[in-house]
């Protein structure tokens, strides 16, 4: 019988690809410890993003291929997750509380974006992350009624504002401040105050992601934020129709052009089947989000079907995540969420939150 040996041991795990890494656990450092006793052998994996829906089914591939070096009796597979923060655009400053931004998009409205950032925030939450969502349409705030959040916020001090809670998630939006009927008839300049006092002025507690739900289009607000907030990573929604993909493009070609790494794609609204034959068709066209991707080098994040069920919950103010978390299309906001995160997790770590801040006093 074969010496059992930590090489033998991490080589047989390089074997593994992880579906959403898309990379073996052995080159991405997640393999943290393998001890060995006897015939029995203790791997210690740590994720670098949130995996609860995931975790035991890893576990168990990676228990199965241990088991299967010669020498081994018995594996005992630990896998847990550990969220760190990712570096931003260069020159701009960390938000306290915020490990992560990630910023979802699109080039035009009506595409689905903020269900879809509602979703991808409930869905990180559901696989064991802190998760927050900032609204950032001004002009058209609507996660306050996707979210089923009425009221205002608190001001402890006078100065800065609670975050909302709903469903487990941090929440702010110009809509919670306002009349959901009042126009906000504002210039850009105000526009983009009011984003940046929404995202500073918030008290957000320890959030491993903030979702921000961007306006349509590559205007004032998407330049602010590329310009001057710590994104992490970016996340463009299109449907397959060709108008969506054109105006997509734009949106992706701006995150590349601030610096801002655009983590995929996902495509909404991909496929209608009947609710009452199941007959399966192609609306808006065909895997334009994934020929998007490939022509973009960007990665693909998931597609997601035309169900009415998605808008009906939303609307509702309990988005599908919750409304329904056994439900297929949950399990595929999660595989979203998964994806996103653990392409996020690919990408340089920021160490300057760690550091302190040196202060130089006079006496």
């Amino acid at each position: 019988m074969a010496d059992v040996t930590q090489d033998r041991i991490e080589e047989k795990l390089a074997t593994y690809v992880d579906p959403y890494l898309e990379k073996d656990l052995v080159s991405t450092k997640c393999i943290k410890d393998i001890a060995i006793d006897g015939d029995t052998v203790t791997v210690k994996v740590v994720l670098g993003f949130p995996a609860s829906g995931y975790r035991d089914e890893l576990a168990g591939k990676l228990k199965t291929l241990v088991e299967s070096v010669d020498g081994v009796g018995s594996a005992v597979i630990d896998v847990s997750s550990k969220i760190s923060a990712h570096s931003a655009q260069k020159g701009v400053k960390h938000i306290e509380g915020i490990r992560n931004i990630i910023a979802v998009a699109s080039g035009k409205g009506g595409v689905g974006k903020s269900t879809t950032a509602v979703n991808l925030a409930l869905a990180l939450s559901a696989e064991g992350a802190s998760a927050g969502i900032l609204d950032a349409d001004i002009y058209g705030p609507s996660q306050p009624r996707m979210l089923g959040v009425q009221g205002k916020p608190e001001s402890l001090d006078g100065k800065s504002l609670e975050p909302m809670n709903s469903y487990h998630l941090q929440a702010m939006s110009i809509g919670f401040l306002v009349d959901e009927e009042t126009p906000m008839i504002w210039r850009g300049p105000m526009v983009t105050q009011a984003l940046q006092q929404l995202l500073n002025d918030t008290n957000w507690k320890d959030l491993d992601y903030l979702v921000v739900d961007l306006p349509p289009g590559t205007g004032d607000i998407q330049l602010t934020l590329a310009q001057q907030v710590p994104v992490s990573g970016a996340v463009i929604v299109t449907t397959p129709q060709d108008i969506a993909l054109l105006d997509a493009r734009k949106g992706l070609k701006m995150f590349e052009k601030v610096e801002v790494p655009v983590l995929g794609v996902i495509e909404n609204m991909s496929i209608h089947i009947c609710s009452e034959c199941g007959h399966e068709e192609y609306i808006f066209g065909q895997g334009g989000g994934e020929r998007m991707s490939e022509e973009n080098n960007a990665d693909f994040l998931g597609a997601l079907p035309l169900d009415k069920r998605i808008r009906e919950e939303t609307d509702s103010g309990k988005p599908t995540v919750v409304a329904e978390p056994d439900s297929r299309i949950s399990q595929i906001y999660r595989e979203i969420a998964r994806r996103t995160a653990a392409k996020l997790s690919l990408k340089t770590k920021d160490y300057a939150a760690r550091f302190p801040q040196i202060v130089i006093q006079n006496d």
